[in-house]
């Protein structure tokens, strides 16, 4: 093919390496492989001994290798990772796909349990969602888990592979919203706008873990393309009496009288404490837990619009084709005249952070969706 090859070459050693690529410089005219092997926590031992898990670290102590921060409680990752090895058992057609990240996803577990029905198929994200889609057809229930900025990558193969088939695949959107301190490459702030407008497509996001393992069942009785967005971090668990989920069906935690916010995911919790807040100040606040970006409760928005002159939308992603767009899309065509705040991110990249910092600099925390609500309200 006309190119030249060296190689393979440690790369670990690094006056070879330097020899190599000086080499290769010297071929002018030529397209010029080096092929160069390295081996991933090289120089630690624990790193080498377990590279995913070491892959991305909080702070640790060099010599044990533990984790100088603690968690309590499960992971959303967790959560599905139980779901799936609990539903793999009663179903025979659950399988589990992975593009490299079994770890991170939480389906080391299931990996073991059910080796059959486990498909890691490397870093390949577009072949993971069109392998899926061939599982479908193969009578298989199919759940492709994968962070949320990963699966900008496959938009071609959800369309075409997934949805315009109409195939039961089931996207596990891990990592959903903001992420922290991997920043601006790995903050999954996109993909309520990347698939809402694909037809035959049911987008959710629960509030907390039990929720979230309402929804998977939920997936398993429907017979079409599902996505749940979940974020990064442990499960919340509400203290609130929480409804069934039911297909397209949003759920009423409180009720107000001088406006509503109707929130999806992680930000349910975040506008339930401004919401208290609000009420510190004399303000009564109804808020609605959306549960189904697509399709939208149509029943709920209607009664809402007839009881709130003011409605404020919370979303943990970007503004441009999000869930308030959709929102204001049904008001629109159906001739609603009301007074709708969309409070989301804004149109630019957001750099990295702890999560909580980023939020309370772009005013997504509780007292910054508080302030906004109640600047609006003292306005109107």
């Amino acid at each position: 093919l006309g190119f030249k090859y060296f190689g393979p070459i440690d790369g670990h050693d690094i006056h070879n390496l330097e020899y190599v690529l000086k080499r290769a410089k010297s071929y002018n005219g030529y397209p010029v492989f080096i092929h160069v092997i390295t081996k991933k926590g090289k120089g630690y031992e624990k790193a080498e001994i377990e590279p995913a898990k070491y892959h991305g670290v909080n702070p640790f102590d060099i010599e044990s290798g533990k984790s100088k921060k603690s968690s309590t409680g499960r992971s959303y990752s967790n959560v599905f990772g139980d779901w799936m090895c609990e539903a793999a058992i009663k179903d025979k057609r659950v399988a589990a796909v992975t593009a490299a990240m079994p770890d991170g996803t939480g389906l080391t577990k299931f990996s073991e349990q059910h080796k059959e029905r486990f498909f890691d198929v490397g870093i390949a994200e577009q072949h993971a969602v069109t392998f899926s889609a061939g599982l479908a057809v193969g009578g298989y229930k199919p759940y492709f888990a994968v962070y949320s900025t990963f699966l900008q990558r496959a938009y071609d193969q959800i369309v075409h592979d997934v949805c315009l088939q109409n195939l039961p695949v089931t996207f596990a959107i891990d990592r959903a919203g903001l992420v922290g301190p991997d920043g601006e490459t790995h903050h999954g702030v996109f993909d309520i706008a990347y698939l809402r407008h694909m037809p035959n497509i049911t987008i959710m996001s629960p509030k907390d873990g039990k929720e979230m393992e309402q929804m998977l069942d939920l997936t398993l009785q429907i017979d079409s393309p599902c996505a749940i967005r979940y974020p990064r971090g442990t499960e919340d668990n509400f203290d609130t009496n929480s409804n069934v989920v039911s297909l397209g069906k949003s759920e009423v935690l409180l009720t107000g009288e001088h406006a509503a916010i109707i929130a999806e995911g992680r930000m349910v919790k975040t506008a339930y404490e401004a919401c208290q807040l609000l009420k510190a100040k004399g303000f009564t606040v109804t808020l609605i837990n959306v549960r189904f970006i697509k399709p939208l409760d149509e029943e709920m928005l209607f009664s809402v619009a007839k009881e709130h002159s003011i409605i404020f939308t919370l979303e943990d992603g970007i503004l441009s084709g999000g869930m308030g767009s959709g929102i204001l899309e049904y008001y629109n065509k159906n001739n609603i005249n009301t007074n709708v705040n969309i409070l989301a991110y804004d149109d630019k990249f957001i750099t990295h952070g702890e999560i909580d910092e980023l939020h309370k600099i772009h005013e997504m925390d509780a007292e910054g969706v508080a302030s906004k609500v109640e600047k609006i309200l003292r306005e109107l």
